[in-house]
């Protein structure tokens, strides 16, 4: 159908972009096949997971492909301050995905678009839309065809093309690289409205750029990612250490073990030294039935312990006996406490989608929709001791409300031609901190403790950088990319000059028409 896109009068106050007068009458018209959707339907597009910001669009797009997207950003370059952001599912942390006044482009409309089985050369790849969830992709690909991306998130109701602009991490990465270093291909809308396909090969600086990119250089509409057979079984495990040098020996140990004599997947967390229900004891078993034996723990007075998780990968043909000799050679090595082991089975797609029930659970009991000042960074090897004594043992030694993960990932799995900031050591460490307000520390108090966190790192010279990165000076963003800031600007430049894009990122402003 045809829809008319809405053009408005702005003035500048402080270089933004204020209504006058509201929306104006229609000016131009462009072909959509999708919708456009305004007043109270934009409501969705006003916040996100987060819950910290709120920022009303002028419109809510609704794109049946990728044609639509490359109209709606093309006729946004003819509006003077006009910008674009593309809307996954809505879990950005900081407004990310917003733009105040602008347009929003809902990318789980397209999510039908792609999905087609490729054999390459004996290599198998999933064409999966930009808009697509990744638990989707996940049970469809494991359903049909017995095989499943190499790499995930804890998390998989994100989709494809949001975690593809971040990097997309969990306890595969140490072996596989994050997601964005399992995908060969992409298509992209640029800044300009240029719908391209892009390769290492073929247009190679849109798609390193665009990989970790943050969404500043075009939207992604679709994206080639590798496949390998997926398995039929997990022995999920939990073991707990008191000291914070033996838990970060073993996880590095492992990760840095070859394919074949390491865990499938290894991740940790910090959890605190008590009866609390969320961060303390009670957070640790696997199997509800068998609570955690604090009695074990020798008395030491530390006020938070370690949790180290792995996972173990299997097939449903495989001998009991084999599974447990394979699994008990691998713990064997490690240094935990005696006793605090936890274990369960269960299938590869429940797994992945652990985090779902968790979700579920969080909606029945009514605090998913509560504010998440989430705070997630990359720390160094050579800095993890010092963040652990001051932030893990001083700072949120109480508690925070929800998980505080901390596990190791290997430098050497990322391609350094993408657009993620990361730090200088081979070694570094995932540290998350998943707050949930209704449970923890209030909206404000999380956010001061984030940037008090922030400012010691920062203070103490830390080589650290933010995962999901969200400042608001460009001489913060200068900081955070260091010398891959030249590179970062260029790309601008090349693929969206007038800064349409990822308005919500605060790290370019939108450009006057020349």
């Amino acid at each position: 159908m045809r829809i008319a896109y809405l053009d408005r009068t702005v003035h500048e106050t402080d270089g933004e972009p204020k209504p006058n007068g509201g929306v104006s009458t229609l000016s131009k018209s462009i072909d959509l096949q999708g919708s456009v959707e305004t007043g109270d339907k934009t409501t969705i597009a006003s916040k996100d997971f987060g819950g910290l910001y709120s920022t009303k669009p002028l419109a809510l797009i609704k794109p049946a492909g990728s044609d639509d997207v490359s109209r709606v950003i093309k006729a946004a370059s003819r509006i003077p301050r006009m910008t674009v952001a593309a809307r996954g599912n809505g879990h950005s942390i900081n407004g990310q995905a917003m733009t105040n006044g602008g347009l929003v482009i809902d990318m789980r409309s397209t999510e039908e678009n792609h999905f087609r089985l490729l054999n390459i050369n004996g290599s198998f790849f999933i064409d999966v839309s930009g808009g697509a969830l990744w638990e989707n992709v996940l049970t469809r690909c494991v359903s049909r065809f017995g095989l499943a991306p190499r790499s995930w998130t804890d998390y998989l109701s994100l989709t494809v093309g949001g975690t593809l602009s971040n990097a997309g991490v969990s306890g595969q990465a140490f072996r596989y690289g994050p997601q964005i270093s399992n995908v060969t291909e992409l298509e992209i809308i640029t800044g300009k409205g240029d719908i391209t396909v892009c390769s290492e090969t073929r247009n190679p600086e849109l798609f390193f750029g665009s990989l970790g990119g943050l969404g500043q250089f075009g939207i992604i509409t679709r994206a080639m990612v590798k496949l390998q057979p997926a398995p039929d079984m997990v022995r999920w495990i939990r073991v707990v250490y008191t000291e914070f040098d033996e838990f970060t020996r073993d996880a590095e140990f492992l990760v840095s073990r070859d394919d074949g004599e390491s865990f499938d997947y290894v991740e940790g967390f910090v959890f605190c030294n008590n009866d609390d229900p969320v961060n303390g004891w009670p957070s640790v078993p696997l199997d509800p039935v068998h609570g955690f034996n604090q009695g074990i723990i020798p008395q030491t007075g530390a006020s938070v312990l370690y949790c180290l998780e792995v996972a173990f990968l299997y097939q449903k043909g495989d001998h009991p006996s084999t599974v447990d000799k394979a699994v008990a050679g691998l713990l064997k090595p490690l240094r935990f406490v005696e006793g605090l082991k936890s274990e369960v089975d269960l299938s590869y797609v429940e797994f992945l989608l652990r985090v779902k029930r968790a979700e579920e659970q969080a909606k029945a009991n009514g605090i998913w929709d509560a504010p998440h000042p989430w705070l997630n960074l990359f720390i160094s090897k050579s800095d993890i001791v010092d963040f652990d004594q001051t932030v893990f043992k001083k700072m949120v030694k109480d508690g925070i409300g929800g998980p505080m993960l901390i596990y190791p990932l290997m430098r050497s799995k990322w391609d350094n031609r993408t657009s993620v900031a990361l730090p200088d050591s081979e070694i570094f460490y995932l540290v998350a901190l998943l707050r949930f307000v209704s449970r923890g520390p209030s909206v404000e108090e999380s956010v001061a403790q984030n940037r008090e966190i922030v400012e010691w790192c920062i203070k103490e010279g830390l080589d650290f950088k933010l995962y999901l990165p969200h400042y608001q000076s460009k001489e913060q963003w200068k900081r955070h990319f260091g010398n891959q800031w030249t590179r970062f600007v260029e790309r601008k430049a090349s693929f969206d000059p007038m800064a349409i894009l990822a308005p919500g990122q605060n790290i370019f402003k939108r450009t006057h028409l020349s």
